[in-house]
């Protein structure tokens, strides 16, 4: 049976009331079900991040505190890239759902999801193993791919071949040098597919070898629903997942520090280089800014795939993704 990413469930004591969790699950479910179709865009510009300069070591006097303080600038250097679950953890539990008969308001959505983000337990459901398409929801697998093999100061050039990818373009002109956290930023905020394709290429060489990267890491976090044709969601054909995959994925992607931090902001302006100098991003998830607690995740649509959302909020201690 292939690796799931929830966690096993532990028990609140009896004497604690399940009331915030019910009211927070009810409005993040609400929230969701209620997301626009209008979606709004800006072209990006932020600060550039400085790229640490690295120590010079001697063989000599290194004392304790300054090893210390080596190891923890290594840390934070590797914290994109460190997994954040065990290798065989399950993401999601097989229990039963614990909201299902709480009598929420219906949910018009053709399939949907809510989960512990903490615990990973499933709490209401509906049709969450219905394989559908997935827009650009697929930008999750492409965003964390990207964080757990490229440094985010690199600077790349843009393929020529990324300029002419479908429709939603933020518009990367050939050759120019940009850095991977400008182009996340564009993925994640803006929804670019070229920004996904030049994340793509970038990290495997080629969109081929990246879709297979895409699906390997699929079968590795165990989303057996899920597949994937595209690096963006722009492609229906072949590029599905369900409610359940989307949730344990998020799940896995949102204990990413770097992942989390992206998808939470609202605003970013960017600067670098000409001939582009700067632009500014919004996030199109409407949730982020408005609705108290929003930190994530990605939104998406397609004519097939209608509107798509993947959503995560947190409030009083407790986490969830629907």
């Amino acid at each position: 049976m292939p690796n799931s990413v929830l966690q096993p469930v532990r028990r609140r004591r009896r004497s604690r009331s399940r009331g915030p969790v019910l009211l927070v699950a009810a409005a993040l479910l609400a929230a969701a079900a209620a997301f626009a179709a209008t979606q709004h865009w800006a072209s990006a510009h932020g600060k550039p991040r400085r790229s640490q300069q690295s120590a010079t070591l001697t063989p000599k006097l290194v004392s304790a505190k300054s090893l210390a303080q080596l190891r923890a600038a290594a840390s934070e250097q590797q914290v994109a890239t460190r997994a954040p679950f065990a290798a065989g953890t399950r993401l999601l539990l097989p229990a039963a759902p614990k909201l299902q008969h709480a009598g929420l308001r219906r949910i018009t959505a053709p399939a949907a999801i809510l989960v512990n983000a903490s615990t990973g337990a499933i709490l209401w459901t509906k049709r969450p193993h219905q394989r559908r398409p997935i827009a650009s929801t697929t930008k999750i697998m492409t965003g964390v791919l990207a964080l757990e093999r490229l440094p985010l100061t690199k600077v790349i050039r843009v393929n020529p071949l990324v300029t002419r990818v479908a429709l939603n373009r933020e518009g990367l002109r050939a050759h120019e040098r940009v850095a991977v956290w400008k182009l996340m930023e564009g993925l994640l905020l803006f929804s670019g597919n070229d920004d996904a394709l030049q994340l793509a290429i970038s990290t495997a060489g080629s969109r081929g070898a990246f879709l297979q990267l895409m699906n390997e890491k699929a079968s590795e976090l165990g989303l057996r629903d899920t597949h994937y044709t595209s690096p963006s969601g722009v492609v229906d054909r072949g590029n599905y997942s369900s409610a359940y995959d989307l949730a344990a994925l998020a799940r896995y992607a949102m204990a990413i520090p770097r992942f989390r931090a992206f998808t939470r902001t609202h605003i970013a302006h960017v600067k670098w280089a000409k001939p582009t100098y700067a632009k500014t991003y919004v996030n199109k998830n409407q949730l982020i800014g408005t609705y108290r607690g929003a930190d994530g995740v990605k939104t998406g649509w397609t004519t097939i795939a209608g509107h798509c959302l993947v959503a995560s909020a947190r409030r009083g201690g407790t986490r969830l993704i629907a």
